[in-house]
């Protein structure tokens, strides 16, 4: 039956008529398919690595500002072990000592 009718159909229009429609309909239905699914989860995606890139631009900032203080805190231990006040060093250690159950300021971690 859809062979007779597809005979019929290339016999009244010709075959480039019907191929065009063929392919207009595949341009149509790719469109549809496109818009409709993909699109919103590009857009989705798209906030997503925004969120990302602020967050990793943050923690960037974040590493800058870190570093800069371990360096000057690196430069004032020198100076005080040059100048042999170890004391006001153990009193400085003492005084900012964390708080943390698990990190103590000198860099070891209890078990």
């Amino acid at each position: 039956m859809i062979e007779t009718n597809l005979v019929d159909i290339l016999k009244d229009f010709g075959f480039p008529i019907v191929a065009a429609l063929g392919l207009g309909y595949l341009v149509f239905y790719i469109w549809k398919w496109v818009t409709e699914e993909i699109k919103p989860v590009l857009g989705d995606a798209s906030s997503t690595l925004i969120k990302l890139v602020d967050r990793i631009r943050m923690l960037d900032n974040d590493m800058i500002r870190l570093n800069t203080k371990l360096s000057m805190v690196l430069e004032y231990k020198e100076e005080i072990i040059k100048s042999g006040r170890s004391d006001e060093l153990d009193e400085i250690l003492a005084k900012y000592k964390t708080k943390s159950e698990s990190f103590d300021s000198t860099g070891d971690t209890k078990k």
